[in-house]
């Protein structure tokens, strides 16, 4: 086998570009080409689908229709296809997959994995002594009182490492954690062991940084302004080593930005601590090396690697109390008063707030003083109520709004829906399992191969830990006040009910003064409307980075919740829209990252 691998990513979530599998085949030499589909909120839409339309659904149908484009050359050049699209029913998918290689008149290999489902056994394993803790509320699955919907474990890459053994040209997988797209063909093509922890977190890391398609390559960059073009946006390629190493690129004539920021960006997406777990290792992104390498090539180095924890992690979902919103526009002067006045009269109208399990309201001051346009003086009243009885909710309550429209404040109207409907609402709830109860299943040509997790091996424990590094005394002097995203690039997302924020800046000495200002404190004074939650702040020294956990903020999931933004993706935008005093010294680095002046299509 040659000393590199060539793994493209095509999909970074269930409804990304179609046309981007055939660019990537078309586009340039790749070895692999993977797809992932299953973001959480992701299992709760298959599962929705799968109780709609059938037992035998529940994947990600657009997959199929992808395969059936690149079949034919895949299979020609020698390119494997690794995709979790399988969703809660990796079978029926492959039978798909079979059936369209049939159509063509194509030979090749398909193998899907399972043995992430656990709701058939869950019973089993709470008498076993699993209780399934809520990672978010400390809560056991039993005390929930829902109906439990899905139950899926995040599975490794070792299942994935065995299909391609025996020779899979295509390997379908079920909830499979996003990095195993990546760690599984890269073992499989350097033979990796288990317990080389190194290469496998440097694998993980390729993974975490490609996993979401285009965002590695400029997508929803912050300092978008550095981004030559955003027409025709590259997709990722993963160019993986033998000792874990890797180059972060796109195929040549495409558009957005492989860069150094765009790459820490991602890899501070959807994190906690630096020490990043997977079922297959844990990752220190405090330790590795992230340089330029050429244009539109980033290298990545020196990762390390510990063993994995002996838990693997648990996606379920369960039914929650119904939910319904409604939205109203106020206009003009004293928005406040009026959205007190017509809070009191649309609960008077619906017999009381006490009735309802929870309230919710949300007034976005989106309004403007000496408004310019209409548009422009309005702020939006959002109100969520929960309760576990539907009949409190749907078209009563809907009626009990609307017929106050001529009998309320001057200025409103109605914005039609808004969020939740009056049904029940999926609830995610984040767990940990043994692993001592987790086996790959392996199916390829009517055999079965189980595989065990590297946590039922009984091999010795490697813990790597590492020393911070403080860096640089913080600049001091004079100050001067400037947007915090003047200076400093963000990306927010979501785990569970909890929102990461990544920060980092892009010189030594605005990291030293980064390190030194943004402590949870000051950016709960900075975005007030945090105060209320618990904020975890981790340092990356080698990335100039910091992220923060804001635990709680989104409730009990993307699903449930009543934000508008409900995963928490501008959350760093509004970070970086505030004002900060800096010293005068950074100045340097806040011009070169002044927004640009030019209109709609000037640049392409």
């Amino acid at each position: 086998m040659s000393d590199i691998i060539r793994i493209a990513n095509c999909s970074g979530f269930y409804g990304d570009r179609l046309a981007a599998a055939r660019e990537m085949v078309e586009g340039g030499p790749i070895d692999v080409l993977t797809g992932d589909y299953l973001a959480e909120l992701t299992m709760s839409i298959l599962h929705s689908q799968r109780a709609t339309r059938g037992e035998d659904m529940g994947y990600v149908g657009t997959f199929l229709k992808q395969v059936s484009e690149v079949a034919r050359a895949c299979i020609g050049q020698g390119i494997k296809i690794v995709s979790n699209a399988g969703g809660l029913n990796p079978k029926s998918m492959a039978r798909q997959v079979e059936e369209i290689l049939a159509e063509q008149g194509l030979d090749a290999k398909v193998a899907y994995i399972d043995g992430d489902d656990l709701l058939p056994k869950l019973d089993h394993l709470t008498d076993q002594g699993e209780p399934f803790i809520n990672l978010d509320s400390d809560m056991p699955l039993s005390k929930s009182g829902q109906k439990i919907l899905t139950a899926n474990v995040y599975l490794g890459a070792w299942g994935i490492k065995e299909a391609l053994d025996q020779g899979a040209d295509i390997v379908i997988c079920p909830r499979v954690t996003d990095a195993a797209l990546v760690i599984g063909p890269a073992a499989w093509h350097f033979h990796w062991q288990r317990n080389d922890y190194d290469a496998l977190a440097g694998a993980l890391a390729a993974g975490h940084i490609i996993e979401c398609g285009a965002q590695c390559c400029g997508g929803n960059y912050a300092f978008f302004e550095d981004v030559p073009s955003f027409r025709n946006m590259g997709y990722p390629i993963a160019e993986l080593e033998p000792d874990g190493s890797f180059t972060i690129t796109k195929h040549p004539g495409t558009g957005g930005l492989v860069s150094v920021g765009t790459v820490t960006a991602q890899l501070l997406y959807e994190i906690s601590s630096p020490a990043y777990e997977n079922p297959d290792v844990v990752a220190h992104f405090d330790t590795m090396t992230v340089k330029q390498a050429g244009d539109d090539r980033v290298r990545i180095s020196g990762t390390r690697g510990s063993s994995p924890p002996p838990t693997h992690k648990v996606c379920i979902n369960t039914l929650g109390p119904a939910k319904q919103s409604a939205e109203v526009l106020l206009t003009g002067l004293d928005i406040e008063k009026k959205a007190d006045l017509y809070l009191d009269q649309i609960f008077h109208n619906l017999g009381g707030r006490e009735q309802f399990d929870a309230v919710d309201v949300q007034l976005i001051r989106s309004d403007k003083e000496d408004p310019a346009t209409n548009e422009v003086a309005h702020a939006a009243l959002r109100i969520t109520v929960t309760s576990a009885d539907p009949e409190k909710l749907g078209r009563l309550f809907t009626a009990r709004i609307t017929e106050l429209g001529l009998a309320c404040v001057p200025g409103n109207t109605g914005r039609g829906a808004a969020g939740f409907n009056g049904k029940p609402v999926t609830v995610h709830w984040p767990a940990l399992i043994s692993s001592r109860h987790i086996t790959e299943n392996v199916h390829m040509n009517g055999k079965t191969v189980d595989v065990l997790p590297t946590q039922r091996l009984d091999l010795e424990d490697t813990d790597y830990q590492r020393i911070p590094d403080r860096g640089l005394p913080p600049p001091s002097g004079p100050t001067t006040t400037i947007p915090f995203g003047r200076l400093f690039g963000t990306r927010s997302g979501d785990k569970g009910g909890n929102a990461n924020c990544g920060v980092w800046a892009r010189s030594d000495e605005a990291s030293s003064f980064l390190r030194e200002f943004l402590t949870p404190q000051r950016f709960k004074n900075l975005c007030p409307d945090l105060a209320a939650f618990e904020i975890q702040r981790y340092e990356l020294p080698n990335l100039r980075a910091l992220n923060f956990v804001i635990n709680g903020i989104l409730g009990t999931g993307a699903a449930s919740n009543g934000r508008l933004d409900r995963q928490a993706k501008s959350l760093g935008e509004y970070l970086r829209a505030k004002h900060i005093d800096v010293p005068q010294t950074l100045l340097a680095d806040g011009r070169r990252n002044q927004a640009p002046s030019f209109s709609h299509g000037a640049r392409t």
